[in-house]
């Protein structure tokens, strides 16, 4: 296998920091994707190996998103729009705000969001994807479907 493909079979995965100085930057096309896991999570690690691994995948999510990780129970606090988030405490864990406010407070991993090319929420996608459904999920905010179509006209599903 060339070097060249199995560079392409990596999704670029960057920080969230990164992420808003490169929309801040203005030079961003692209939109972006979090993807929310913590560290115990068997089903993120799942998602990970099975879905962000596969060739198509990451090669169409390296051309079109930003990639970031974001662990939900980091203790980093992370400034974003004037405001710091911040780890909370909480049972024998805890959360972070940030990942609580992008889950829009359903703290369950793994979680995806979508975000538009300037940091605005677009979808929070719940579970275990397989290839074949990320990859329809993906396109549907990758390929601006969702500003033409609702879910279930897209997907077939009723």
């Amino acid at each position: 296998m060339s070097p060249v493909a199995v560079a392409a079979q990596q999704v670029n995965w960057i920080s969230w920091d990164q992420a808003v100085a490169t929309v801040q930057g203005g030079s961003n096309d692209k939109k972006i994707f979090i993807d929310v896991y913590t560290d115990w999570c068997g089903w993120c690690k799942r998602m990970d190996k099975d879905t962000f691994q596969n060739p198509e995948v990451a090669a169409y999510m390296n051309e079109n998103f930003l990639m970031v990780k974001l662990d939900g129970e980091q203790k980093e606090p992370i400034e974003y729009n004037g405001k710091t988030y911040k780890f909370v405490p909480s049972g024998r864990k805890g959360y972070h705000e940030l990942a609580a406010a992008l889950l829009q407070g359903r703290l369950s991993y793994p979680t995806v969001v979508f975000l538009d090319e300037e940091l605005n929420m677009l979808s929070p996608v719940p579970g275990y994807q397989k290839p074949d459904a990320f990859l329809q999920i993906a396109r549907y905010f990758g390929d601006n479907i969702y500003k033409e179509k609702d879910w279930q006209t897209y997907s077939g599903t009723r």
